[in-house]
């Protein structure tokens, strides 16, 4: 499309020219009765007129100027430029007249977008010698950088004498405002080196440029320059240099620039507590944000998000929704961001009251269709149990994003749901969405928890073919738990040697499949190796290798490891390292010990803690400290019926037969039923559940004699049947869930 030229050539009279103005305007110029009847009419006659002519000219192009700015104030840019045109019909070529109509619609041109008249405006400003002119130079930078037509604003003020800072100033910023930091710091050293002294609205762009490269070396000499000048000091310079400090890696220098301030505004203490933030140092933020709200400086949203979300990496979920009602209760607007961190407290703590009440206000506030918070939502409901809602939020979004998808499927695994996340995946592929690595990072686990190896060998062959996995090393390693968790250890030590690079998950996880197989050496070996790597073992790995020596009957092992947790490695233990020693113990007939260190640690013991040692006491025979401690569990009134069916049955085989009436009773006043017993047996072509006492499978006949066979191998490997302990009703298969249960709840 041909571009609008809206410049008028000359040759109108004076009554056309008139009829662009307003009759009110009219008024204001006398009316002059000029006549032609008089030929004879000398030169000293025709001066007056002139003077007339002239009057009526000056009036005329302030009637038309004052016309063109309420066109350009309206955004009316056809009329505009038609009146320029009639303006330039009577100002003179070299008229300063024309600066300032002239920068009217370069503005114009600005606000409302339109390149081709703009380029014009320049083209005509060069053939009037105007292109050095303050004003116009600062209306051409700011018109080609509003287009990101940065070389063009580069030449403008290049090519500019003023020694005037601003231009030079409104190039920088547009550099970096545009994302080229880089080219902002070369306009800056090429406006030093033309002997144009920078001013305290040159600083802040070009240190935030100084920042985003990471240059500290410039950052520093810019702040040298700062100091040398005479610019004096200035608030917003030096909220610039803690910002550019701070992305720097710099905090030190950030903070005592920020203590040495005269004053602080909010943009000081945002600055630093960003800082702070972006470095993970999150109780220095949290200070500095209390320190903040003492002083009554007023908190943004920003702020308000960035401190909710620090309270959430941190672990710390009531303190970020106890933020949000804050922000909520002093009237600040929550944002979709605000939403994002109140669904991901929820999701954590499993509040799904709070969790809906936050799904209400995203609706009322138009953010319910929003996708992020959408999938937000679907992990929200999912993680609190609420699949259906999970399902009904994923069902509405008419385009499913690859982390839509994730959100569901996740949820599903997080439930072990293992059927509707299997359909779910399948959907998603047919939708022709590809999973990424935290698709099958989170099916993986799952595979191992309800014995399902032949889907994550799948996905192992699915992780080979595609090049682009190999260098996730979490998924890899949800690749090694997955093998070792299902008892597979030989495959999960092959990924492992596989892997050129480990971390504390990799050997933690290899170690923990060690120890679930009963290999301890084993796993002090790869323990050994993993501090020989200068891999520091977390609180989890210290669970796993405690575990491993716990299984294994390593006692003196497991001791010294205990000891190291806080000499070598600094690590306090928690109350789960505790249960491990207490586990370690108890297996090795050390019950007393066992005793001891539930009694004197500094947490209060677990109702798996309390199973762990009645198991131990009743394979040890021990019915003193057994009692003690079935007490204590009783006392807690756990839910789980395992619990009391462990304690029945020790009472049966101690012969407390009042004693474990008493617990029958205790049992049917809390409304506990013991639920029936289940197994999973991979038969080939499925999985089929088995429950106890069931004889609907129509091969009941042939699956006895082959459990009857099962429990006489397991009695000549070491295994207590439950018929040496329980009472004649007590069942079998009540025995197997117990050591299951027990074991689950073991380290």
């Amino acid at each position: 499309m041909p571009h609008r030229s809206y410049f008028f050539p000359k040759g109108l009279s004076v009554s056309q020219i008139q009829r662009f103005i307003p009759k009110k305007w009219k008024q204001s110029i006398k009316p002059v009765d000029i006549r032609d009847d008089h030929p004879s009419t000398s030169c000293n006659a025709q001066e007056p007129a002139q003077g007339i002519f002239t009057s009526i000219e000056a009036s005329m192009i302030d009637s038309l100027l004052t016309s063109l700015k309420e066109f350009t104030s309206r955004g009316n840019i056809l009329d505009a430029f038609k009146t320029f045109s009639l303006i330039r019909l009577h100002a003179s070529s070299t008229s300063q007249d024309l600066i300032h109509p002239i920068s009217s619609l370069l503005s114009s041109c600005t606000d409302v977008k339109f390149l081709a008249e703009g380029q014009q405006l320049h083209g005509l400003i060069i053939s009037l010698g105007f292109e050095q002119h303050p004003v116009l130079v600062r209306k051409l930078v700011t018109f080609y950088s509003t287009f990101s037509l940065l070389v063009d604003a580069h030449v403008v003020t290049e090519n500019s004498n003023i020694l005037n800072p601003l231009p030079w100033n409104l190039l920088i910023s547009a550099y970096v405002r545009n994302g080229l930091s880089q080219k902002a710091l070369s306009a800056y050293k090429q406006m030093v080196s033309k002997g144009i002294r920078p001013d305290n609205f040159t600083y802040p762009s070009v240190l935030k440029a100084c920042g985003e490269e990471l240059d500290l070396c410039c950052g520093k000499e810019v702040h040298k320059a700062i100091n040398a000048g005479h610019t004096g000091w200035s608030l917003i310079v030096h909220n610039a240099l803690i910002s550019m400090y701070g992305k720097c890696g710099e905090v030190v220098i950030a903070r005592d620039l920020f203590d040495k301030m005269p004053e602080r505004d909010a943009i000081s203490w945002n600055s630093m507590i960003s800082v702070y933030a972006s470095m993970g140092k999150w109780n220095e933020a949290f200070l500095l944000f209390r320190s903040m709200g003492a002083e009554g400086i007023e908190l943004n949203i920003i702020m308000l998000n960035t401190m909710a979300g620090g309270y959430l990496r941190t672990g710390n979920y009531k303190g970020a929704l106890e933020l949000l009602c804050q922000m909520r209760k002093r009237g600040s607007h929550l944002d979709s961001v605000a939403m994002l961190i109140g669904l991901g407290a929820c999701s954590h703590i499993g509040d799904v009251k709070l969790g809906k009440a936050i799904h209400g206000f995203a609706i009322r506030s138009c953010f319910s269709e929003v996708d992020t918070v959408k999938n937000a939502l679907i992990t929200m409901y999912a993680r609190c149990k609420d699949l259906r809602h999970a399902y009904l939020v994923f069902q509405s979004m008419e385009a499913k994003s690859l982390i839509t998808w994730n959100s569901i499927i996740s949820g599903c695994c997080h439930m072990d749901r293992s059927e509707e996340a299997s359909f779910l995946l399948r959907e998603m592929l047919l939708s022709g969405i590809e999973p990424n690595y935290v698709t099958i990072a989170s099916v993986l686990p799952l595979c191992a928890r309800v014995a399902n190896l032949q889907h994550g060998k799948e996905f192992h062959c699915y992780m080979t073919r595609c090049e682009h996995f190999k260098d996730y090393l979490l998924l890899w390693n949800a690749l090694v738990d997955m093998y070792a968790r299902s008892g597979k250890v030989l495959e999960a030590r092959r990924v492992f040697d596989m892997l050129d690079e480990k971390d504390k998950m990799t050997y933690t996880s290899m170690i923990a499949g060690y120890g679930m197989q009963g290999e301890g050496r084993a796993a002090l070996e790869l323990f050994k190796e993993m501090n020989d790597s200068h891999i520091e073992p977390d609180h989890i790995t210290m669970i796993a290798v405690l575990s491993a020596c716990s299984h294994s009957g390593l006692v003196t092992q497991g001791q010294l490891l205990f000891e190291k947790m806080r000499i070598l490695y600094g690590l306090t233990p928690h109350v789960e390292h505790f249960a491990c020693m207490a586990d370690l113990f108890g297996r090795a007939g050390l019950l007393y010990k066992a005793k001891e260190i539930i009694r004197n640690m500094p947490y209060r013991p677990t109702h798996a803690m309390w199973a762990t040692l009645i198991g131990a006491c009743r394979i040890h025979r021990n019915t003193e400290i057994g009692e003690w401690a079935a007490e204590k569990l009783l006392e807690m009134k756990p839910e789980n019926p395992g619990y009391y069916v462990l304690i029945a049955n020790m009472y049966a085989a101690a012969g407390c037969w009042h004693k474990l009436a008493k617990v029958r009773t205790f049992m049917r006043d809390l409304g506990v039923r013991k639920a029936p017993g289940c197994a999973w047996v991979d038969v080939g072509s499925g999985f089929s559940p088995f429950l106890v006492d069931d004889t609907s499978n129509a091969r009941t006949d042939e699956i006895h004699p082959l459990l009857e066979g099962l429990t006489l191998v397991m009695k000549e490997a070491g295994y207590i049947s439950s018929e040496e302990f329980g009472s004649d009703d007590e069942t079998s298969g009540e025995f197997s869930e117990e050591m299951e249960l027990a074991s689950n709840n073991r380290c």
